[in-house]
């Protein structure tokens, strides 16, 4: 599964999402589609994977396709049923962003205020330990959704990793 692994270079090169954009009714930053798919795009697309982020049968889809052998991984969510054509439009812009931080596994602070009232945290790791720590457990993350794997199965994987970055 060659997806995996160019997702998880993706990941470790992705550091930290700079927020560009400000909400005024909660008074805190977040980071916009625009400024997630320019962060984003280029690293996948050096990676051998491509975007896409159609909106099918009232969802709005988030698909990242290996260009190599055509393996993928989405990421969906029902649109709200709403005939307002502004809040639609930002319920998909919305949807998008969130698939794609999903999807990728990313944290970013959102932009409904939620996360301006709670406490700062201390990273636990280092940058590039985050990083590589992050990506391997996406990697199986990705690996228990796709399978039914066992507490056996991913406590062999795990130890596999384990020994593979000492």
């Amino acid at each position: 599964m060659e997806i995996y692994k160019k997702l998880a270079k993706v990941k470790a090169e992705i550091g930290t999402l700079k927020k560009n954009a400000k909400n005024p009714h909660f008074k805190n930053t977040y980071i916009d589609l625009g400024g997630l798919l320019d962060a984003v795009e280029p690293l996948l697309e050096k990676n051998g994977l491509i975007l896409l982020q159609p909106i099918t049968d009232g969802k709005v889809m988030t698909t990242i396709i290996d260009i190599d052998n055509g393996e993928n991984l989405s990421s969906e969510i029902d649109l709200p049923n709403n005939q307002n054509p502004q809040q639609l439009g930002s319920a998909i812009t919305y949807f998008r962003r969130y698939t794609l931080q999903s999807l990728l596994g990313l944290s970013a602070e959102d932009d409904d205020g939620q996360t301006a009232s709670q406490p700062k945290r201390k990273p636990l790791l280092t940058q590039p330990a985050a990083s590589e720590h992050i990506a391997k457990k996406t990697t199986l993350d990705a690996l228990k959704q796709l399978f039914e794997v066992t507490k056996e199965q991913e406590d062999k994987y795990l130890k596999a990793l384990n020994n593979g970055s000492k």
